[in-house]
This record gives C-alpha cells, sequence and structure tokens, in this order.
C-alpha cells in the first residue's frame, strides 16, 4: 500500500428524537451527525482501535490524503504504514468534533426545526459534551475499550476528560501540550479573538450565512492565534526583521515586514476555511474546561485505570509545562501509572505538530508497552 494513502470522510448520526444528545447544560441536541475518518484496519477482537482527537481549528482529516484535494492530513507525519501510529498495527479514528464546521454538527448546519443555519441559536457546548458525543461513535463501532487515545492542545483535554468519564473504555493516553483548565491569560487571549469576529458588523450577531462573511474579524482573530501558537525564538528565526518586497522601511502603514505579510496571509486562508461562530462556540468550549471544577486536582483521577504519556515542550507558553506537571503530579498521589516527557524545542505551542522525531520515537515505544 502507498503512503499517504487515500481515504474518504464518513458520517455517523444519532440522536434522534425522542433520544437526543443531552449536553452538559441540560440542552437536548439532535440529530447529531459526527464526521470521522479511520486509517488501518480493525482487528478480530477490536482491540487495536486509537482515537486521535483534533485540536480548535482542526478536523476529522488527520492523514492520508482526499483524492479531490490531495491534501494531506494534519497529522500525516504521525499516523501511517510505519509511523508513531502505526497503521500497520492499529485502527486509528479521527472525529471533527460537536460544534466544528467539517462535517459535524455545528453553529454552520442546518437546524431541522427551522431549516436554517442554527447560527447563535446552537446551544453552548463544553468539551464533555464533544467527549461524549464521540462515544456513541465508539459505541457504534463495536469498540469496547480503545487502546489509547491522544491528542494535542485541544485534543489533549479530550483524552484526559475521555480517560476521567468512561475509565473502563480506556487503556492509555497520550497528552501532548495541553493542560486541564484554562488560566486566566489563557481566557483572555480566546476573549479577545473573539471580539475580534464579533465586532466585524458583517458578523451580524451569528447571523451571515449566505451573506457576507465577517472576514476582517477573522483574519484578525487568527492572527492573534497564530502568534501564540509560535514561540518568540521561531519568530526571530523565521522572520527577524526582514523586509517584504522592499529595501527600506516605508514609514506608513503598509507591510515593510515579512512577518506582518505572514500574519495577513495566514488570517485570509483561515477565513476560506473555518465558520466564524464555530471558532466562538469551540474557544469558549475550552474556556469552559476545569477538570478541577468539583474536586481537587487529584480527585478527579480517583478510580482512572488509564496509563499516561505525558508530552509538553519547552517553548510553548500557550500551555507551559507547568500545568501538564500539575496533572502528573496529581496522577502520582493516586499511583496512577504516567510518563512525562519535556521535549526542548523552539517551535512554541505548535511543537505537537511539527516536532516529529522526538514525538515519534516517545509515542511509538510507549504504545509497545501497552498491555
Amino acid at each position: 500500500m502507498s503512503d499517504p494513502q487515500f481515504v474518504e470522510t464518513q458520517y455517523f448520526t444519532f440522536g434522534q428524537a425522542p433520544n437526543e444528545l443531552v449536553l452538559k447544560s441540560g440542552v437536548k441536541l439532535g440529530p447529531v451527525t459526527l464526521a470521522y475518518e479511520t486509517y488501518g484496519q480493525l482487528n478480530a477482537d477490536k482491540s487495536n482501535a486509537i482515537l486521535i482527537f483534533h485540536a480548535l481549528t482542526g478536523d476529522a482529516h488527520a492523514a492520508g490524503c482526499h483524492k479531490d484535494t490531495k491534501n494531506t492530513g494534519w497529522w500525516n507525519p504521525m499516523i501511517g504504514l510505519g509511523k508513531a501510529f502505526d497503521t500497520n498495527k492499529y485502527f486509528i479514528i479521527c472525529v471533527n468534533c460537536l460544534g466544528g464546521c467539517k462535517g459535524s454538527t455545528g453553529p454552520s448546519s442546518v437546524n431541522p426545526a427551522t431549516g436554517k443555519p442554527y447560527g447563535l441559536s446552537f446551544p453552548v457546548i463544553t468539551i464533555e459534551d464533544m467527549v461524549v458525543s464521540q462515544k456513541y461513535l465508539i459505541d457504534h463501532l463495536g469498540i469496547k475499550k480503545l487502546l489509547a487515545a491522544s491528542g494535542g492542545s485541544m485534543g489533549g483535554l479530550m483524552a484526559l476528560e475521555w480517560s476521567v468519564r468512561f475509565p473502563d473504555t480506556l487503556q492509555s493516553a497520550i497528552l501532548i501540550a495541553t493542560n486541564y483548565k484554562h488560566t486566566a491569560q489563557q481566557i483572555a487571549l480566546h476573549e479577545v479573538a473573539r471580539q475580534a469576529i464579533m465586532s466585524d458588523p458583517n458578523w451580524n450577531k451569528g447571523d451571515y450565512y449566505g451573506k457576507e462573511l465577517p472576514a476582517q474579524g477573522m483574519a484578525v482573530s487568527r492572527m492573534i492565534g497564530h502568534i501564540t501558537y509560535m514561540s518568540e525564538k521561531s519568530m526571530e528565526e523565521k522572520f527577524g526583521r526582514k523586509l517584504q518586497g522592499k529595501e527600506k522601511v516605508g514609514y506608513d502603514f503598509s507591510h515593510d515586514f515579512e512577518v506582518e505579510n505572514y500574519l495577513k496571509y495566514r488570517g485570509a486562508s483561515f477565513v476560506q476555511r473555518f465558520d466564524a461562530n464555530s471558532y466562538l462556540y469551540l474557544s469558549k468550549a475550552l474556556d469552559y474546561f476545569d477538570l478541577s471544577e468539583d474536586t481537587d486536582l487529584a480527585g478527579a483521577f480517583k478510580g482512572v485505570k488509564t496509563k499516561f504519556l505525558i508530552i509538553t515542550f519547552t517553548s510553548d507558553w500557550l500551555y507551559p509545562s507547568y500545568q501538564s506537571k500539575d496533572i502528573v503530579k496529581a496522577m502520582k498521589t493516586n499511583n496512577v501509572d504516567v510518563s512525562f516527557i519535556e521535549i526542548d524545542t523552539n517551535y512554541g505551542h505548535d511543537s505537537f505538530l511539527v516536532e516529529i522525531e522526538g514525538q515519534s520515537k516517545l509515542v511509538s515505544h510507549f504504545l509497545n508497552n501497552v498491555k
């Protein structure tokens, strides 16, 4: 089999009335559709399944490529034949989360009650809701126990929530560049990004479908986010004070520097691939998440049976290593089997997407020792 392989997105729908999905808020939502992709083959006893969770603006297309676009998945260097998540051994599943805009039910989906996109009538969702919805899919596939669950950033939160909520269904978890609750600074960064979107007059209180997109607000929001994904050193190495297409500064408000032009490009491309309302809902879900909400952090891991590998990066200032170390400490209090590795790298929060060699060795070794 060639690699990357061609893959197709699949769809699973559940929650038809009167069996709607009951959200953490108590609101009922249904029907719910989840877009997902799979890689590799599920073995006879269904014991080799690994669930991959994506980050904030990710989707179900984690690996391989689609025949129509030929775009490879966002974690393609990690998933495939002979790679860290080896499709010769494992059956990999990646789901576009609830509230997303890449095939799963979210604010851009049509509300069956009105025949129009939900917009802001879509209920507020949480990380817990995303995980519960994915459990329906895993049950549908007939998988009683996952060999592993893994994800970076928001994906790590979902893997962590799964281990606490469904401890008997998960043998191991790999948490990368993540935390257990957002700090005031992390919430503040998200709020500025949300305000950039909501301040765009084209946002129109979420009712922009079929109309002019809130492109300016979305672009600014993405610029803010992208700055937090990189480190100071990586930005300095990549751009420094290099000028863009000129020999000297113009003493005006054009884009003098390469870094300015780069951020403009990232913002513009984001508008074309992601829904503004989904960004609002998913970022809010991140801010709401707090594993210690109903107890102290150590208490959250009582009864957890999962074996953990936790990976952080020295230059990640968005989700700094000390937050993962707090998780490790709480786990060890409960005698949870956990290994912690901090990788020295300059790539910042985005390291989980680009620091492939170091992660691959750790993940491969860890999975080979999951019993």
